[in-house]
């Protein structure tokens, strides 16, 4: 997993309460269990019409915000069944953090897993981050892991709360794998004393 220390870069606004996993990746592309390829179809029913071609108007077809990196958004993003495909197509589009005013848990918990920093944040401080992302590719955000800020393009800096445990992983890189490896001379050695002391299993 791509370890998360900072980020500077811009932010796509939409503007949208419960924006289910669904609506993030349909379900016809759920045929898959590669992590790769699914960027294409973020959003897709939001992105394109009936005949594949884009929808201009929605903001990730538009000129200022097509290499986003950041995702503003309403309450209770990312509701809906527990697909973890949703925070995969997120990551391939090349969406690193999503800030909302509150998240589904399971969907919460997923982006940790896969390299993406979900911020909660209160809607008054939600609402300057997304006024600051509908300047367009002009205004970079810059969210900092380390000291758990996010810094608007006027300067202005707020505070985000991160679970410690989770920080720790996505400022290493490790997904639930990599936190096992972290372990595995503690495993061999059990595996080694194991064996000796129980040769006939």
């Amino acid at each position: 997993m791509e370890k998360f220390t900072q980020l500077s870069g811009i932010a796509a606004p939409l503007p949208l309460v419960n924006v289910d996993t669904d609506m993030i990746i349909p379900k016809q592309f759920l045929k898959t269990i590669h992590r790769t390829g699914l960027g294409k179809n973020l959003f897709d029913e939001m992105r394109y019409d009936d005949k594949g071609n884009e929808i201009p108007d929605f903001v990730l077809n538009q000129p200022a915000y097509r290499e986003a990196q950041i995702l503003v958004t309403g309450d209770n993003f990312g509701c809906g069944s527990s697909r973890e495909h949703a925070p995969w197509a997120l990551e391939d589009f090349g969406i690193r953090c999503v800030i909302a005013t509150s998240f589904a848990d399971i969907f919460f918990n997923n982006c940790f897993k896969n390299g993406i920093l979900p911020i909660a944040l209160p809607e008054a401080e939600r609402d300057m981050v997304m006024t600051d992302a509908e300047k367009g590719a002009n205004a970079r955000i810059e969210v900092d892991l380390v000291s758990q800020t996010i810094t608007l393009s006027d300067g202005t800096t707020i505070n985000f709360d991160v679970d410690p445990f989770r920080k720790h992983c996505l400022l290493n890189g490790l997904d639930d794998i990599g936190l096992t490896m972290e372990k595995v001379d503690a495993i061999a050695a059990f595996e080694t004393q194991a064996s000796s002391s129980r040769p006939w299993v």
